[in-house]
Order: C-alpha cells, then structure tokens, then sequence
C-alpha cells in the first residue's frame, strides 16, 4: 500500500453515526457551511416531493444527444449541470459514493473487487447501515432499488439478502444481467428468472418495475424514493431486439484527442499505447453504434415513467434526476474502450434534473458530483444527513436563484486504485471486461494509482509513479497538452496543497478543503 493509500485508509468509514429524525424541507440542518438542507425557494414545503433517480452505467457526455426523450422531457423542462464529475470513475466506488455521500477514500470501496473494493468491502465495512435508503425510509418514504446495485453483490450475504433501507428491492444475483437477458433477480427476497424473450430484456423489466413501484406508492399516500439503475450502455451493450439495427455506420465521435498522434507529453502508462489500428478502431465504432442502440430503451423509459407519474398526479411533486456512474472513452489518447482515467470522457458525466420549482431549460456552471447526490436527496425529503457525509446538498442549485458560482465549491477530488488483494469467496455476476482489458485482464493494472483535483479552469493529476499531469480547460478542452512541465511553480503549488487536503478529508472538512 503507497503511503498515499494508508493516509486515506485512516479516515475511512469515519463517525457511521444515526440519522436523526426527519425534519421539514426548509429547515434541515446546514452542514459545515453548506446549505444542504435548503430547497429551491418555490417548492413546496408541506408535502413531502417523491424523488425519481435514473443511474445510467458507464454513460458518455456526448451520447445523451442520441436521446430525444431525455432532450425534450428532462433536457427541456430541468437543469442541466455542465460541470459534474465523479470521484472515481469505476462503477462499485462510484455507487458507494452515490449511496452514501463520501468520497472513496472514507468508504473504503475503491475498486470493482478484491481486498479494497466490491460488494464484499462495502458489506464488510458496514457502509450500507446508513444509505440514502435508510435516511429517506427514516423519513417517511417509500423507497425502492431496481437494478443493478453494488458489484459482486450478493457475494456471500446470500442471494436473498436485501439491504437495510429499501421498502422493495430488485437486483441481480445470478446470470447475465449486463447481455440484459438471463439472467435472476431477487426480488424481495424471492428469487426470479427472466430468459430471453423480448420481454424478458433488462431495461424494459426495470422500468415496468419502477413503474409498478410509483403507482403503489401514490395508492398508499406515500412519497417515494425509486432508485432505477439501469445497464446501458455498459457492455456488451446489448440493445432491444426492436433497436439492433439503428443507426447503421455511426462512428464513435472523431474529437481532436482520438487517436491522439503524439502522446510525449503523457505518462508513461499512455505513452506505452499504440496508435489505434484500422481493426481497433472497427472494434471502437461497432460498440459505439451498439451503446447508442441500447441507449433508446432507456430513453423510452423515461418517457413511459413521466405518463405513469403524470396518470398517477405524481409528476408536479416528483424530482426527476438523470446521470451515470462514470463516462467513458472511446478512442480518446489511444485508449479504445474503457474508464478509470483522469481525462474528461471518464470523469465529466451528465446530470439533469427536473421538479417542483426547478426551472426549464437552465444550466449551472457550478462544480458537481455524485458525492452530492446522497445529501441533496436527503434534502429534498427533509431528512437529516450524518456528519460522515462528505458532499454538499444540490438543493439551493435548484431554484430560479442560485447562489454564485464564486461561492459554491472550487475543486472536486478524482481518484484512481488499482485492485488488491483477494476479495471475500462468494458469487455474483461479474462485469464484463472493458475492451483496454482485452484480451488481457491483467491491463486493467496498467493504470497507475493516481489522485487528482478538476478545477473549473484545471485538471490536475500526481500518479504514484511521481508523474504529474495538468491541463487548462479554457485553452485545451481536449486535453492534448500536458503543461505540468512548464506551469508556474506557484499555480502547481497551489493546486498541489488543494489536492493534499481533498484526498485525505472527511465530512464537513471536504466541504472546507474544495474552497
């Protein structure tokens, strides 16, 4: 373990404290300076709003253009967030960090598996006693998980095991959930298999769950709390039957960093990358065409979610809000298909949210991320939010007001593990290898450990190797020119001691250290 690592396993899993008891919308607690309790100054207040989570898998910025539904019905009547990343952008770090509001380095979850990640440290570390799920459920509401959950779930907790907070649950624990057929849910707690009919595909069961659950919910008078978390567009990328055959020669967009020509200025990790060969490059484009594809059942989706919310007289009460639990790459510096960098494509993902006084068609310039997702949730259900929490709620970005970009957060903390050690035997569905994975698993190591801030202007990059990396968005929005050699001293200082304070903060701390 790099002394780095040890500093940030000594303020994991910090104060698991009790969730006390639910307060109204205006007057939840303020935390460490944020406001996280605040919510949009025209919501209303006396009745609980119900909050509708949509987590895509592995999401490109670019690729929620090919979605005409999320444009006109989410894009068109919400908020956009332009500047929102996660902290890691591996799939199991990133939904404990949505789960419960803290960076990595406090859950302990930091990889897909072994000793530092998966289900099983995220079991094992307790970090699913206080969730979102029993902060909501604590409050009043009805809450449901519908898809996928935490990697390598259940392991050994059985697979009719339900965490604690969640009124239904509905996740896989056997076969193949990521090809979006065959595969097994345990559903409460029963165990039931879908097969390969076209009614069996992931998407279409989830969504029907999630609207099934909804309805419910407004029979019973209840607000609810519905986490859908989709596969698409993870791979294999696997598109409705109806949908395999759109978008016939669609390429994988040619930015000015695919296939970048000269990576000199790189580290050494990339600079070991080949140029992409015409068959790379095919390879790119056909799972490009295929994430697209299976990126329409998810678009239907939304659309058949918001008629039953508006059949049911739920949807001027409900927050809707879209995003993924990492980007995605495509061909950008060299690196055909995958996640886990520091670079825009994998870090910068899309967040889009509409409701009760929430205005159309805007954009927030503020910095974001999925570290705020568990605390603006809380926020809007007027439930309290442990001391652990990390983030900042989202909620006074919500109004037609907003407070200043000056006086929101300065920086966000991306970090990158490599996996270690073995993880705790046991069974669940595996993810399927990323294609800078193929035919060796063992690149998935190529990466170095790396940890590093996004500025609203900078990205800066200290990988344990002793290579460094820094780029001027305002300058080079693609990344190809690494100027760590020749910024000044003072700038790398500065971004340096910002980046010392991010990566081993907890709490109210982290909303100090991104000032």
């Amino acid at each position: 373990m790099t002394d780095r690592s040890k500093r940030g396993s000594r303020v994991r899993l910090a104060g698991i404290v009790a969730v006390s008891t639910a307060i109204v919308v205006a007057l939840a607690a303020v935390i460490g300076g944020s406001t996280p309790g605040s919510a949009p100054a025209n919501a209303a207040v006396a009745a609980k709003p119900n909050i509708l989570f949509v987590l895509t898998d592995d999401l490109d910025m670019g690729e929620i253009a090919q979605m005409p539904s999320l444009q006109s019905k989410l894009v068109k009547q919400g908020v956009t967030f332009n500047n929102n990343f996660v902290s890691v952008s591996l799939c199991c770090p990133s939904r404990t960090t949505t789960l419960r509001g803290q960076y990595s380095h406090n859950t302990g979850v930091e990889t897909n598996g072994g000793s530092n990640g998966g289900f099983a440290t995220a079991h094992a570390n307790g970090v699913e006693t206080s969730t979102v799920a029993t902060w909501l459920q604590g409050a009043g509401y009805r809450t449901a998980l519908i898809g996928k959950y935490l990697n390598g779930y259940p392991n050994t907790a059985g697979d009719t095991y339900v965490p604690p907070g969640w009124t239904e649950f509905d996740s896989s624990v056997k076969g193949n959930p990521y090809s979006e057929f065959n595969y097994t849910l345990n559903e409460n707690g029963t165990l039931v298999s879908y097969g390969k009919k076209a009614k069996d595909y992931g998407t279409t069961v989830y969504t029907k769950k999630t609207q099934d659950f909804m309805t419910r919910a407004a029979q019973a008078g209840q607000p609810f709390f519905a986490y859908l978390a989709v596969y698409a567009p993870h791979a294999p990328a696997t598109p409705a039957p109806r949908d395999a055959n759109l978008f016939p020669g669609a390429t994988a967009p040619r930015t000015p960093s695919y296939n970048e020509a000269d990576v000199s200025d790189k580290p050494a990790w990339v600079q070991a990358k080949p140029l992409l060969d015409a068959a790379t490059q095919a390879k790119t484009d056909a799972l490009y065409r295929k994430r697209i594809q299976s990126l329409q059942a998810v678009d239907r989706s939304i659309g058949q979610l918001i008629a039953t919310l508006k059949t049911n007289g739920q949807l001027a009460n409900t927050y809707i809000v879209f995003t993924s639990d990492n980007g995605f790459h495509l061909g950008q510096h060299r690196l055909p298909q995958g996640k886990q960098t520091a670079y825009e494509e994998d870090i910068h993902v899309p967040l889009i949210v509409r409701g009760p006084g929430v205005p159309k068609n805007a954009k927030r310039a503020h910095i974001t991320g999925n570290v705020d997702y568990a605390p603006t949730f809380a926020a809007l259900a007027g439930a309290a939010t442990p001391s652990f929490v990390d983030g900042r709620s989202l909620a006074p970005l919500l109004g037609a007001n907003p407070p200043a970009v000056s006086t929101w957060r300065h920086a966000y903390l991306v970090e990158h593990w490599q996996q270690g050690g073995t993880e705790a035997p046991g069974s669940g569905p595996q993810e399927p290898p990323d294609g800078d994975q193929v035919p060796a698993p063992a690149a998935a190591q190529a990466i170095p450990e790396y940890h590093a801030v996004r500025t609203a202007r900078y990205t800066y990059v200290e990988l344990v190797t002793g290579e460094k990396e820094l780029y001027d968005h305002t300058v080079d929005p693609y990344e190809l020119d690494n100027i760590a050699a020749t910024a000044s001293p003072a700038l790398l200082a500065n971004l340096h001691t910002q980046l010392v304070a991010l990566e081993t903060c907890s709490g109210a701390g982290c909303r100090t250290a991104d000032q």
